[in-house]
């Protein structure tokens, strides 16, 4: 996949699937990379940036004998973007498949 493609695509991705449940780092990293080849580094700094801008808020479960996985979970504003941006990117998509046909 073209990189700077990706670059553009993650924020919505990681948003997207975030919504859909909350998730560790490590599970979220391998979930999106079935589909598209991403860094868990540059997953780590979407996530923290994504903290920062308090889309995601993060807590800790208990590992089960293992050391404590942190989870990351959209906030309301967080969830608010995500629909934003997946309504962009949707309508980008419709209009970029229009223009290949």
């Amino acid at each position: 996949m073209n990189p700077q493609w990706k670059k553009g695509v993650l924020d919505v991705v990681v948003l997207a699937q975030l919504a859909k449940k909350d998730q560790y780092g490590y599970e979220l990293c391998e979930h999106i990379q079935t589909q598209m080849d991403v860094t868990t580094a540059s997953l780590y700094v979407l996530l923290k940036r994504f903290v920062n801008d308090g889309l995601v808020t993060t807590y800790l479960v208990d590992g089960g004998g293992g050391p404590a996985r942190k989870y990351y979970s959209l906030t309301v504003e967080g969830k608010k973007r995500c629909a934003e941006i997946m309504e962009q990117w949707l309508q980008f998509v419709s209009g970029v498949n229009a223009l290949l046909k």
